[in-house]
């Protein structure tokens, strides 16, 4: 069963243009988008996935794209990047006491008086 476009729209309750510019915008991606999705992608990239989308912002402007920061925001969102920053340092704890080393003080702390243990 086929209907007009003018028929279908009609009973819709939406305007013929409308559909047609909806299906014209969807015929073709946006290359300038995806050239800017691809370099906000490789500058987040060489920063370890730790950049923001103000870092971004300045390191994209730095490179020659005029772009703000919420545009940036909304390019990492459809690239799926999120800034994470490294954790602290795991320093090691060390278990046990050096066997190496005698304990002279025998952890007796008082003293008489100043330098005599």
């Amino acid at each position: 069963m086929h209907f007009r476009v003018n028929e279908l729209c009609e009973v819709l309750g939406v305007n013929r243009s409308s559909y047609y510019a909806y299906k014209k915008r969807k015929r073709k991606p946006d290359v300038k988008r995806i050239r800017l999705r691809v370099k906000v992608t490789e500058l987040f990239n060489d920063s370890r996935g730790s950049a923001g989308s103000r870092t971004l912002k300045d390191q994209m402007n730095d490179a020659g794209f005029t772009i703000g920061r919420f545009k940036v925001r909304s390019l990492m969102r459809e690239a799926g990047l999120t800034s994470r920053q490294p954790g602290p340092n795991p320093y090691k704890k060390y278990g046990q006491a050096r066997v190496d080393i005698p304990n002279m003080l025998d952890r007796q702390c008082d003293v008489p008086e100043p330098n005599k243990v």
